[in-house]
């Protein structure tokens, strides 16, 4: 039976970084798919919203908290998280082990000539990584067939999803059953732009203080209206009876 805390009717598993990386490697051995999503505050009140996404979210193998937003509001119902277990943070622990545990990644999602900077980057800071396939996330219905043939045919079985929540979740879970060789598959938003090195994440005191989203806002100011997302789900939290 899975651990998992409550944080506004959304289950999210009680792990540790540590014990989240064990998973994914017991999940790569394994004969069947695995579903890993990595949800924040604003991930968490999308799911209040959307039914199909939060019964998706409910179904996964592993939820972890991308947010420090939902360790505090795990706090804040005396039913706390261990710690924060970032998703970018995770797939990098992967990568660590990457060689030694016959990892395959395919990279999906993201701008033209995102993926394929990011395997590169990778490439280079984890020699001997396999990164067997990559696609842009722009695509018609049409062309998802050929999307998950170049999956299939690559060999790969742990497969990076960066189009966004809900859009990489509800991708994964009506495709999972089409791709038989992938036994991890990850919602990982915008890491492959921070692999790219498009992106830079936020200094590592910031990190450490849970203040990366306010490194992202002094930043990018224009994400202010997003933010507000957090003190909404703060007080949610606070008068939530689940």
């Amino acid at each position: 039976m899975k651990k998992t805390v409550d944080v506004l009717g959304v289950s999210i598993s009680n792990v540790t970084m540590a014990e989240a990386t064990q998973k994914v490697r017991e999940f790569v051995k394994s004969d069947s798919f695995h579903s890993i999503y990595t949800p924040n505050p604003e991930i968490v009140m999308l799911a209040k919203q959307d039914p199909e996404f939060h019964q998706i979210l409910e179904e996964a193998d592993l939820v972890v908290p991308d947010g420090i937003g939902v360790v505090i509001a795990s706090k804040i119902k005396k039913n706390p998280l261990p710690e924060r277990v970032a998703g970018y943070d995770l797939v990098q622990n992967t990568m660590k082990d990457a060689v030694k545990e016959g990892y395959k990644y395919y990279f999906f999602g993201s701008k033209p000539g995102t993926s394929e900077a990011a395997a590169e980057k990778m490439r280079e800071t984890y020699p001997g990584i396999q990164i067997v396939g990559t696609r842009n996330g722009y695509f018609k219905p049409e062309d998802e067939a050929e999307i998950i043939a170049d999956i299939n045919n690559s060999g790969a079985n742990i497969l990076l999803v960066a189009l966004g929540a809900p859009k990489q979740e509800k991708w994964i879970e009506a495709n999972k059953h089409l791709m038989p060789n992938v036994r991890v598959a990850v919602g990982v938003g915008g890491s492959l732009d921070v692999m790219s090195g498009n992106v830079k994440r936020a200094p590592e005191t910031f990190q450490k203080l849970g203040l990366e989203w306010f490194y992202r806002l002094l930043k990018e100011p224009t994400r202010f209206k997003r933010m507000l997302v957090l003190p909404k789900f703060l007080v949610k939290v606070i008068f939530y009876k689940g």
